[in-house]
């Protein structure tokens, strides 16, 4: 039996709430218990835990341009005709 993850959001904020819990989970805290915090650390926390993702979902399209990038250039080499010596 198959299982799918039901979610509302959208795939990059579903990676973006992913990363954001990795954080947190990375600095010893419960994603499920950031509410009981301290405001000041809660906000602290949060920020810091979106910076993070924000950076990592900017170094995932990057590389998503780069690979495509390569794709495209080894297609475009693909048809363009041979260069051989000319007789």
């Amino acid at each position: 039996m198959a299982f799918a993850i039901v979610n509302d959001m959208d795939p990059l904020g579903y990676l973006e709430r992913t990363l954001i819990d990795g954080f947190l989970r990375s600095r010893g805290v419960d994603p499920r218990a950031v509410s009981e915090l301290p405001e000041s650390e809660r906000e602290k926390l949060l920020a810091d835990a979106s910076v993070y993702a924000s950076g990592k979902l900017m170094e995932m399209e990057a590389r998503s341009h780069y690979v495509e990038q390569i794709h495209d250039d080894a297609a475009l080499a693909a048809l363009a005709p041979s260069r051989g010596t000319v007789r």
